[in-house]
């Protein structure tokens, strides 16, 4: 960008300077606009809705809907309040409770968005899942919360039949779309398109520390965790949408992520409506004159991406945007992995825009470091710290700032902005476990340089990003282990043009089975009907043994190493063979 260009932009730009924004700063800004005062009850629901009603935009496209068969639905912010009033009074008459888990296990269909408003407004703890997930990643999740209820689709109910005899939490499950259906005990339909709009509801005085979502998250050990987040999170997500996505009241937004993810409902549900911004949604898969026919017919002015759809964009080539009036766009922002610095040149040409990286995670709930619009764009770089976040790199041993540029270390950020998650449910140790020495710890690896941009070099664990999807590996280890033929197995990141990783897995055979292409292809699609595609390995290699420390443990940066042409490291502790 050239600096007339960044004079400009920083002129218009929400976040203005973002040196001034830096003095002073404090999260009342956010409440005084929102009307919030501390001690005050705070609704997620309500703000999202009621507020925006008040403000005089009832009338105003809330939410803009597509499906993948070209069905096309629009909502206005009055329609998301007194639907999301009917869906909450239709969970309170089922006896769902405030502070029970209620899972959302839809696509991206409109229910879901709505639904996620009502359960807040009925004080419900929110459980979005990925519909893709299958039953063993389903059920591990349902499990370990003690989730009430299941919001869902007759095309995923059969996982929850089959798994629901192991969930003793479980007492109902609503089907959206239930039409000639045979529904079996405990089992209810609730269609919006003939549920009576509710002008009132009596909304649940939720506080600031209030929960509000769970959402679940890998790790490198054990079960996925669930990341408790509260009400006081739209704080944080109300303001970092406004500066960082640059959102105003004439924008129609475009968010690709899932809200079965958490990008998906900080900045997928509660960003956009927040600031009462116009919001679309495509519940389609990927396809370049798809998604670029949906930005001209749509009038897209933000879009909010992921590098593995850039990545997958720009092997179409410019010659595809070209064909399609994209002139609506304004602002572009990415998530989920780094954003190579290739993407960001292809999309100058390309929209005549950079994309602009963010960098966040479940558990801070709202983006931490970014490339703000007014600021030069660092080709590769994370950007800087959001105002009222202090960032800094860490040395691994001390646990202290590093002085000098260019060291790498561990991210660490300053406990106490207002979407930090509050604990992991059922895990109070693998909550403590993230805070050392005054610091929250990421688990991943940067540098900063003199600028005071911050450069991710990569993950402190095992972790797997594919896509922008963090994979356990323990997961997919067990699941691995299911299946009959599997003695042991270890699961690494691959590295891949696309997908930044994929999953690679290592196994050795019980005695009587033969490796092939066909066992391989049966393991794959065997751990993919259990987690999910995502999870399920794009390789496997079969070997002898895996290697183990003296006390048995697998030491997968072993495996990874070779993957990644990196150096294996202290091999003393390996148990020879």
């Amino acid at each position: 960008m050239y600096a007339t260009e960044i004079l400009e932009e920083k002129r218009l730009c929400n976040i203005g300077s973002y040196e001034e924004r830096l003095g002073g700063f404090n999260w009342a800004i956010a409440e005084k606009e929102m009307g919030w005062g501390r001690g005050d009850p705070l609704n997620i629901g309500w703000h999202l809705t009621d507020r925006i009603c008040r403000l005089g935009l009832a009338r105003k496209p809330a939410l803009l809907w597509e499906g993948s068969d070209g069905r096309e639905r629009t909502y206005t912010f009055g329609d998301l309040r007194l639907l999301s009033n009917a869906v909450a009074a239709a969970l309170s008459r089922l006896g769902l409770q405030p502070s029970e888990r209620v899972c959302l296990f839809l696509d991206r269909v409109p229910e879901l968005y709505i639904a996620f408003v009502g359960i807040l407004k009925m004080g419900g703890i929110v459980q979005p899942l990925f519909s893709a997930f299958g039953e063993e990643s389903l059920l591990t999740r349902l499990l370990d919360a003690g989730t009430a209820a299941v919001l869902t689709q007759k095309k995923h109910l059969g996982k929850l039949r089959r798994i629901r005899a192991r969930l003793p939490a479980l007492r109902t499950i609503v089907v959206v779309d239930a039409e000639g259906l045979a529904l079996k005990d405990g089992e209810v339909a609730l269609d919006l398109d003939s549920e009576p709009r509710l002008e009132r509801f009596p909304l649940f005085p939720a506080t600031a520390e209030t929960p509000s979502i769970l959402h679940y998250t890998s790790g490198t050990t054990g079960q996925p965790k669930g990341a408790q987040h509260v009400h006081h999170s739209l704080v944080s997500q109300y303001l970092t949408a406004k500066w960082v996505l640059d959102l105003r009241s004439d924008d129609v937004y475009w968010c690709n992520a899932d809200p079965g993810w958490v990008t998906g409902t900080s900045y997928g549900i509660i960003g956009p409506w927040s600031n009462g911004v116009t919001q679309a949604v495509l519940d389609s898969g990927f396809g370049a004159d798809r998604w670029y026919g949906f930005i001209e017919r749509r009038r897209i002015s933000v879009w909010y991406s992921a590098p593995t759809a850039i990545r997958l964009l720009m092997r179409e080539g410019t010659q595809t945007a070209k064909r399609h009036d994209l002139s609506s766009l304004r602002h572009l922002a990415s998530v989920g992995e780094p954003l190579n610095p290739e993407a960001v040149h292809w999309s100058r040409e390309a929209f005549g825009l950079p994309f602009h990286d963010t960098y966040w995670q479940t558990e801070t709930g709202c983006i931490v470091i970014s490339n703000y619009p007014g600021m030069p764009v660092k080709p590769g770089s994370m950007g800087k710290p959001f105002p009222g976040i202090a960032a800094a790199v860490l040395d691994p041993t001390t646990l202290e700032p590093h002085r000098e540029p260019g060291r790498v270390g561990v991210i660490g950020l300053r406990p106490g902005w207002p979407s930090m998650i509050r604990g992991y449910w059922n895990n109070p140790d693998g909550y403590a476990k993230k805070f050392a020495n005054g610091w929250y710890l990421t688990g991943d690896r940067a540098t900063v340089d003199a600028d005071g941009y911050f450069w991710f070099v990569g993950r402190d664990d095992d972790v797997i990003n594919t896509g922008g999807h963090l994979v356990g590996p323990f997961e997919v280890e067990s699941a691995l282990l299911e299946h009959p033929a599997v003695a042991e197995s270890a699961a690494v990141a691959k590295p891949h043009p696309v997908n930044m990783e994929v999953v690679k897995a290592f196994i050795a055979l019980k005695p009587g089975f033969t490796p092939g292409p066909d066992l391989e292809i049966e393991i794959m699609n065997f751990v993919r009907k259990r987690l999910s595609p995502i999870a399920m390995p794009q390789e496997i290699a079969f070997v002898a043994s895996l290697p183990r420390t003296r006390s048995g443990k697998i030491v997968r940066r072993v495996l990874r190493a070779a993957e990644w042409g990196e150096p294996v490291g202290d091999l003393s502790t390996l148990m020879e063979d």
